[in-house]
């Protein structure tokens, strides 16, 4: 049985503990108020790009691109965001969990998968799966450079045909408490995601934006010194660079917040493990005291 040299060295090692858990928890807390802001901010911006590429699209009788193309999924990329560090839950679990889901689905598709972030890149290195790609650090700190470059290998894979579509996979955040798992298709991209909201007086006129549908925001008549065909082939690709954007900053907002809660478990749960040992630790004090009272009087009754 422990005696009381064992629990008082116990207790001092989970107050220890409990004060590690309680700094992160703190530093995950100013961290995702920071990735919070950075998320509601790209938010408007995606939205505002998706605007004008409707725009540009309305006014061209035939919307075409290479990255528009739809053909038959044989060959797939799946571009997979998790965390580089521990310590937050269930997160980079379920992200691999998803992941091995999305490869049974596809078992029939050759399958290529592009690593963002240590833990799914180690994790898919042991189940012997090839690796197209990794990227490390880019959750941490995330940069335009970054989801330009994801941007870039996902778009050369598929103008290439190396892959007939590709995907994210990814936690999207909703708020501190959940984070939504998300399978989405990057490329190619679905036209009606950037079609025109067609007015009765025809594509991409100022009465046909006012008569647009309720369902799709109203278009604003913007001024073009370029053609809309040329404006249109270069917004097509900053779509998507602004989609991994977009998904490398919601990954790491949840991320943070997925810490933040685990963190503040782990010190509710050291302060719960405190005052248990402390209880035990009492009784087996209180046991010891009792004993040697008992002992004392029974010499005592014994000289006497």
């Amino acid at each position: 049985m422990p005696n009381l040299i064992d629990f008082r060295r116990r207790i001092r090692s989970v107050k220890n503990t409990q004060q590690i858990t309680r700094a992160m928890k703190f530093v995950a807390a100013a961290r995702l108020r920071k990735a919070q802001e950075r998320v509601l901010a790209a938010r408007p911006y995606a939205r505002q790009i998706l605007r004008v590429l409707q725009s540009a699209e309305g006014r061209l009788e035939h919307a075409a691109h290479p990255l528009l193309e739809v053909r038959p999924e044989k060959n797939l990329l799946a571009i997979v965001i998790s965390a580089d560090r521990g310590l937050c839950g269930a997160f980079n679990t379920n992200v691999l969990r998803k992941t091995s889901e999305f490869l049974r689905e596809h078992a029939q598709q050759k399958i290529e998968l592009a690593a963002v972030g240590k833990k799914i890149r180690d994790s898919l290195r042991r189940t012997k799966l090839p690796l197209k790609a990794e990227m490390i650090g880019a959750t941490m700190a995330v940069k335009f450079e970054n989801a330009k470059e994801l941007a870039e290998l996902a778009i050369a894979a598929y103008t290439n045909g190396e892959a007939d579509a590709v995907y994210l996979i990814y936690n999207e955040f909703k708020n501190v408490m959940v984070q939504r798992l998300v399978v989405a298709r990057l490329l190619p991209i679905p036209p009606e995601a950037i079609a025109a909201p067609r007015g009765p007086e025809g594509a991409g006129s100022a009465a046909g934006d006012r008569a647009a549908s309720p369902a799709k925001p109203a278009q604003v008549d913007y001024i073009y010194e370029q053609p809309p065909q040329e404006i249109f082939d270069r917004l097509v690709p900053r779509y998507v660079e602004t989609e991994v954007y977009r998904a490398l900053l919601e990954s790491s907002a949840a991320e943070h917040a997925a810490r933040m809660t685990a963190m503040d478990s782990a010190t509710k749960n050291a302060s719960d493990l405190i005052e248990s040992l402390t209880l035990h630790m009492n009784k087996v004090r209180q046991a010891a005291i009792t004993k040697e009272i008992i002992e004392v009087v029974s010499g005592a009754a014994s000289a006497g």
